[in-house]
């Protein structure tokens, strides 16, 4: 305790210096404690929204098997819907009220009576915007879903209230809201994966340099200063503690701070939300995880930094007060870089020569293993490549500015590297998040200039096929038909499938056909495509219609005539292999069985609104398929970009933040040797080289090594990742551009760095 509190008075009475670094201490840890904390209320955040999902799940009582339902006469029913709304899913909850009254869901006060809706807050608005929508949602504004019943405030979401006739038998018998999970989580655990690991690169690791950054600022001077107390008889360990006294208390104070500026900025970023990524204030607010986290474990790492830098200081003072020259840096970050390259390494390898690993579950836990590695060893090594890099140019160049420079940066090779650390690992940072987006625009491009939409005509009347043909953007339609299986293991058995079209219909479904003839049954074939070999010429394939309660059985021969099709969209619209026949070769006034409607229209997403509205307009309950668009999953990757930009962002804060402080720390600490280049001659333009130079030229070295290692690991994710895509040769440029960029801005920044006023009483033997 004697040492602490004398930490604290030498904190108190060391000048003015003293105190501007130990403020700048408190604002760098404040930054890095507010950037934790926004990374560890992300899975909070989540975790919030998945409840409330699962809170609202229809669900029933069951029997003893816990399967099927247990029937009480009364029960209401429910029908959910999910529709695409551009990238987010537009929800619908049909309810049929019963006679027996059920508990309502979070949000209600009571179940939607028939003719009634209740709407978010953000569907309100975008029936208010476009009309057309009101035709998914038929009934009377009612009221408003409350925050408990919604996932997060941006949430499309409706309930609906219907007789029991509308849902046409269809439904499931509902007794009560709430699973122990969300059928469809924010975030599954696969992506969420993919986040942990972006955000341990993006943002962990860069934050655990910064906040070591902080820790260790104007190492030159209090090593001094705990020389003189060491040779005054403070013993060895009480050196260390007077040390460490001064940086946790830096710490607690910014670690109070960073809390507080998270608290503030979770309530003004939460009400004005991210791109597709919102959320409740409340969702975001402090854990006490989070605030033991930061609150203690900030403090404790301050601590362990701040007695290892001035265990130099303890162990020789004689030499620290004689600024005698530093040993040369270790090599131990060879020791977490060669296992993390020979992992990346391995990858790579693997990826060349086509042997990409299925094992997911070992790659998920072995990338982030590695990229932990490698950049730890990148920061740990860069003093090293410093080193020697300032000997060999000191030695060739004839320059005086260059070579001062490579001199300084040689005897103190870790002074110039806390500048550019932060930039070094943004740059690394970036590389990796390139890899996931590339491999999240694999699964979201969509290229295809179609869309289709698939309607099961299983009960449906004749009317509502026509009146969904008609449908404002559709411009061609079908109908596809199944054959009957003939026992209960029905996907192995032989099939055909039969599209009832007439040559005009066909062209409008596919973009060259050849040889169509009207009214003659014919097999279809497009060379691109695998045909069925279960649609042999000659072979009869039953197929069930039905008409006024009776059953009636056709049978179709697969013909050998070949009518040559090509459907070169991404997703075929019709199979090769089927059989095209007229609309007139169903029975009058028959219907199919197992069929399916197909529309298609073009792919512009006010286009797609349209049909899903004008089909919603003929049948609001209706299931449309949409083949190529998964709402959940381009909802989820909108998430994950969102999540994504907060680790870029939180990642160029730390950096720039990084390069800040130490670069104004550094600064200070190099006043005296400035002055005395000052008074033996040196011009200003020579000093201003000198310490653009001494910063530029580390940092050069530091960002080409993190350029190139961050390539490899993110070549090395693609290929652990599946996707198509192993080698990003387009995310060089932007790499290289981004590594310019730091350079010019710490070129920029090292200018003001020398003063025009020379201090004489700066240079003086202690």
């Amino acid at each position: 305790m004697r040492e602490l509190l004398l930490g604290l008075r030498l904190l108190l009475g060391a000048g003015r210096g003293s105190r501007v670094r130990f403020l700048l201490m408190v604002a760098g840890s404040a930054i890095g404690v507010c950037c934790l904390a926004a990374v560890l209320a992300i899975p909070g955040i989540l975790e919030a929204q998945d409840g409330r999902k699962a809170a609202r799940v229809p669900d029933c009582k069951r029997d003893a098997s816990g399967v099927r339902c247990v029937v009480t006469e009364g029960d209401p029913f429910e029908l959910t819907r999910m529709d695409p709304y551009g990238s987010e899913p537009l929800t619908r909850v049909f309810v049929a009220r019963g006679t027996r009254r059920i508990e309502p869901p979070p949000g209600l006060r009571e179940l939607p009576a028939p003719g009634e809706i209740f709407v978010s807050p953000r569907l309100r608005e975008a029936l208010q915007r476009e009309p057309a929508l009101a035709q998914l949602l038929p009934g009377d504004d009612s009221g408003t879903i409350g925050a408990q019943g919604l996932a997060h405030p941006d949430e499309l979401y409706a309930y609906v209230g219907v007789g029991r006739e509308e849902l046409e038998d269809g439904g499931d018998r509902m007794t009560t809201f709430g699973k122990s999970d969300a059928d469809f989580p924010t975030l599954e655990s696969s992506t969420l994966d993919i986040v942990r690991f972006t955000l341990a690169g993006v943002v962990l690791l860069p934050l655990a340099v910064f906040l070591s950054v902080c820790a260790k600022l104007s190492a030159a001077a209090r090593a001094r200063r705990l020389a003189a107390l060491r040779l005054l008889g403070l013993s060895r360990k009480g050196t260390q503690r007077v040390n460490a006294a001064e940086t946790v208390a830096a710490a607690s104070f910014g670690a109070a701070l960073g809390l507080g500026a998270y608290a503030i900025t979770n309530q003004l970023v939460s009400r004005i939300g991210l791109p597709g990524f919102k959320w409740y204030p409340a969702d975001g607010a402090l854990s006490l995880s989070t605030v033991l986290i930061c609150g203690v474990g900030c403090p404790a790492l301050a601590w362990y930094v701040g007695r290892a830098s001035a265990r130099n200081a303890a162990a020789n003072p004689l030499a620290v007060r004689r600024s005698a020259v530093e040993k040369a840096p270790g090599k131990w970050g060879l020791l977490p870089l060669l296992p993390g390259m020979g992992i990346v390494i391995g990858y790579c390898v693997a990826g060349l020569t086509d042997n990409a690993p299925r094992d997911t579950t070992l790659s998920s836990v072995l990338m982030p293993l590695a990229v932990i590695l490698v950049g730890t060893g990148l920061v740990m090594m860069l003093p090293v490549f410093s080193r020697t890099l300032s000997q060999r140019v000191a030695r060739a160049t004839h320059s005086v500015s260059l070579g001062l420079a490579m001199r300084r940066n040689e005897v103190e090779p870790g002074g110039a590297l806390r500048v550019a650390t932060g930039l070094v690992m943004l740059v690394f940072a970036a590389s990796l998040v390139q890899g996931v987006l590339i491999e999240l625009d694999q699964v979201s491009k969509n290229t295809s200039p179609i869309q289709t939409y698939d309607i099961s005509l299983a009960g449906t009347t004749a009317d509502r096929q026509r009146a969904w043909e008609k449908v404002e953007g559709v411009r061609g339609h079908a109908v596809v038909m199944q054959s009957r299986s003939s026992s209960e293991f029905g996907q192995f058995d032989p099939s055909l499938v039969v599209v009832l079209a007439t040559c005009d219909q066909l062209r409008n479904l596919v973009r060259e056909v050849r040889g169509c003839v009207d009214g003659r049954p014919m097999r279809l074939w497009d060379p691109n495509q695998v045909a069925s070999e279960q649609s042999k010429p000659g072979t009869r394939f039953p197929f069930d219609l039905r008409h006024e309660g009776h059953r009636r059985v056709m049978h179709v021969k697969v013909p050998r005539e070949v009518l040559r099709y090509t459907d070169d969209h991404d997703l075929p619209v019709i199979d090769s292999g089927s059989v095209l026949l007229p609309p007139s070769a169903i029975p009058a006034d028959h219907r199919p069985d197992a069929a399916t409607l197909t529309l298609l229209s073009s792919s512009a997403p006010e286009t797609v609104r349209a049909v899903l509205d004008g089909i919603g307009g003929v049948d609001p309950t209706t299931e449309v398929g949409t083949p190529g668009v998964v709402v959940t999953s381009l909802q989820q990757i909108t998430v994950v970009r969102s999540l994504l930009g907060i680790g870029m962002v939180l990642g160029l804060v730390i950096g720039v933040a990084a390069y800040l402080v130490a670069a104004t720390d550094r600064a200070v600490e190099r006043k005296p040797q400035v002055t005395a280049l000052s008074l033996l001659g040196a011009r200003p333009r020579t000093l201003r080289a000198v310490q653009v130079a001494q910063v530029v030229v580390p940092l050069a070295v530091g960002l080409a090594l993190a350029v190139v290692l961050g390539k490899l690991a993110e070549s090395s994710y693609l290929v652990t990742g599946g996707g198509a895509v192993y080698w990003d040769g387009a995310g060089i440029p932007l790499l290289l551009a981004c590594a310019l960029g730091a350079v010019a801005v710490a070129a920029l920044g090292a200018l003001p760095l020398v003063g025009r006023r020379i201090d004489p009483e700066l240079v003086r033997r202690d």
